[in-house]
């Protein structure tokens, strides 16, 4: 049975179809990937050029001092989000991460509200170069050195 093309043509022709394929899942998966990115605003750009309300961002900076409040269910807290330049409202419900404190660096996922406070979605408490686990914290160096060695046997 013969389709009336040479071997040459018909090569070049599923050469050509396989390339339209590749392209059209690329724009397919870049479609699909564009309502998942999430943009990372510090305070001050955040103040300066806000996110269309509801749009899916991340907001980070340090949590200010005195700034943070539980509400009255116990699991929602309202805190200041800074960078020295500008401050951001923010709201969250939820268990808030061991190392969240004031004074702390924090990236919130959420949306921006109407009335201009920031939604949270999720908390990710940032720790500074001299963390040390709680665990290790009462412990001489010799006490947390050989701690080191056990967990790395």
């Amino acid at each position: 049975m013969s389709t009336g093309l040479k071997a040459k043509h018909q090569r070049l022709v599923l050469i050509a179809i396989a390339v339209a394929v590749l392209i059209a899942a690329g724009l397919l998966a870049a479609w699909a990937l564009r309502s998942q990115a999430s943009y990372f605003y510090v305070p001050s750009e955040m103040v300066a050029n806000p996110p269309e309300p509801g749009q899916a961002v991340r907001l980070g900076g340090m949590v200010q001092a005195g700034s943070l409040k539980t509400a009255p269910d116990g699991i929602t807290i309202n805190f200041v989000v800074g960078d020295g330049d500008a401050r951001v409202p923010v709201r969250y419900s939820g268990i808030v991460p061991d190392l969240f404190t004031e004074g702390s660096g924090v990236v919130a996922e959420g949306r921006m509200d109407a009335d201009g406070t920031f939604a949270a979605d999720t908390l990710l408490a940032k720790h500074d170069e001299n963390y040390v686990p709680r665990e290790l914290h009462d412990m001489t160096e010799a006490q947390k050195r050989a701690a080191v060695e056990e967990t790395s046997k």
